[in-house]
């Protein structure tokens, strides 16, 4: 019999926490302050900081860090709100930094 392979996943890079499915992912053309960063409808296995406003490359948003449930790392941010219209399909969204997943399952 052979083996079972699941679905194709990310892993925070410290940890191996399981916290995205790749089939989640809206965009892989996104950067962030340190190099590329994937857009995701939802993580799991994470949990949120407070929400800031932040100005970013495509204006200003209201944002949360996004943490890595089991070892805190801070792996990218969530969209809680956009103030330009043409921003508004990130709310509700994840951003997580390249650098910061590994892929599982490929």
């Amino acid at each position: 019999m052979g083996d079972m392979i699941g679905p194709r996943l990310y892993s925070c890079y410290k940890c191996r926490n399981h916290v995205a499915l790749h089939d989640d992912i809206i965009s892989k053309g996104f950067q962030a302050k340190n190099g590329r960063a994937f857009l995701f409808t939802h993580a799991r296995n994470v949990f949120l900081g407070p929400e800031a406003d932040r100005q970013l490359i495509t204006g200003l948003h209201t944002v949360a860090d996004v943490h890595c449930s089991d070892c805190r790392e801070v792996l990218g941010w969530k969209y809680e709100k956009a103030y330009e219209e043409s921003q508004k399909y990130k709310e509700g969204k994840v951003v997580l930094e390249k650098f910061k997943i590994v892929k599982e399952n490929w």
